[in-house]
């Protein structure tokens, strides 16, 4: 009897779809083994190098399905405060029984800049994070943290978003940046994941050159050189924690879910059509100083409008700042602290469709 009943255990084992077999296979990441159906918190240790050890606290949501992997990586910067409380919520709200594939959620992926209060570099190398990707096992401390989110986030991921908010000193309006052209992968999917989230402006990148996602390479360019759909997130100014910034990135990555059909709600969709562009422009600035803004607010320029002005410390005007096109100022820095080099505003460049 009990010869019989191994028989048609096998048997019926070898008749059932790949997708049931599927829905039993944990999912590894990191060394770490998620059962189908549970949730994992855990880190992932950052080892030490000349600059000390740290680690990448992550959550990882295994649904009872098949289905896609969505990563979802907040606080590449430590002082977006947005992005890191809405990773924090999504962890919650997600239920594993409920979803098809697997969230896994990057909570901070700064944890060194998150606790130095540092905007936009770990205190402990000086580096910016979103400038150093893929990293380097054997690298800087930022540079580490970079190679590990490469190979064990992004890697194993169907679609990444990379979220942000303005951080200290940053004047912002709320976008979505997609990546598309003849180097990134599935722009309508990105396109329609984006449309998704709501907010009032969408930035196309378009990736055409191996230097444009070389250069700097950030998290999103590196999902881009790894072949993965990735949007960009941003929403918030000025380190905001502010309910409203929480709530709509929580809501812009349910409803991707749903989109990806990870999740059986219904799509929601966008209120109103948002403003399309096409790519921005920077501008930087020539002297370190205190600057002054004209108005450091989102906003149309036009080519020639003046965007603020740069003093020395004995109170010299030293520099004038233009804006060299007919665009959106998108984001930018409100000062007064500047250096040269630093990015003064980013406009956006607008297109009446894609």
């Amino acid at each position: 009897m009990t010869l019989l009943r191994t028989l048609i255990a096998a048997l019926l084992l070898a008749l059932l779809p790949a997708a049931a077999l599927a829905e039993a296979r944990p999912f590894a990441i990191a060394g770490q083994e998620v059962a189908t159906g549970t949730r994992a918190d855990f880190r992932i240790t950052v080892p030490a190098g000349n600059d000390g050890e740290t680690f990448i606290p992550v959550t990882v949501i295994h649904g009872a399905r098949p289905g896609k992997v969505l990563a979802v990586v907040a606080g590449v910067h430590g002082f977006e405060f947005a992005s890191i409380l809405a990773a924090e919520r999504l962890a919650e709200r997600i239920d594993p029984a409920r979803l098809s594939g697997t969230l896994v959620l990057v909570r901070i992926a700064n944890i060194p800049g998150f606790e130095g209060r540092s905007p936009n570099v770990n205190p402990v190398d000086r580096k910016n994070l979103n400038r150093v990707f893929p990293g380097k096992a054997d690298g800087t401390q930022t540079e580490r943290i970079a190679d590990l989110i490469a190979r064990e986030v992004v890697a194993r991921s169907d679609f990444l978003m990379d979220v942000h908010s303005g951080d200290g000193a940053e004047f912002l309006d709320a976008f979505v940046g997609v990546y598309g052209g003849p180097l990134a992968t599935d722009f309508p999917l990105a396109l329609t994941v984006a449309q998704g989230f709501g907010f009032p402006n969408i930035v196309r990148y378009s990736m055409e050159t191996q230097a444009q996602i070389d250069s700097g390479r950030s998290l999103n360019r590196q999902g881009v050189a790894m072949g993965k759909p990735t949007i960009l997130v941003e929403i918030g100014q000025n380190g905001s924690r502010e309910e409203a910034h929480v709530a709509a990135i929580v809501a812009g990555v349910e409803n991707a879910l749903a989109i990806l059909g990870m999740s059986d709600a219904p799509v929601r969709e966008g209120s109103a059509p948002p403003r399309l562009f096409n790519g921005t422009v920077s501008v930087s600035a020539s002297h370190t100083g205190i600057y002054h803004p004209a108005n450091p607010v989102p906003r149309p320029l036009t080519k020639g409008e003046m965007i603020g002005t740069i003093r020395d410390y004995t109170g010299r005007e030293v520099e004038r700042l233009f804006s060299p096109v007919d665009g959106y100022a998108l984001y930018g820095i409100t000062g007064p602290p500047v250096e040269a080099g630093d990015g003064i505003v980013t406009i956006a460049l607008p297109v009446p469709a894609f």
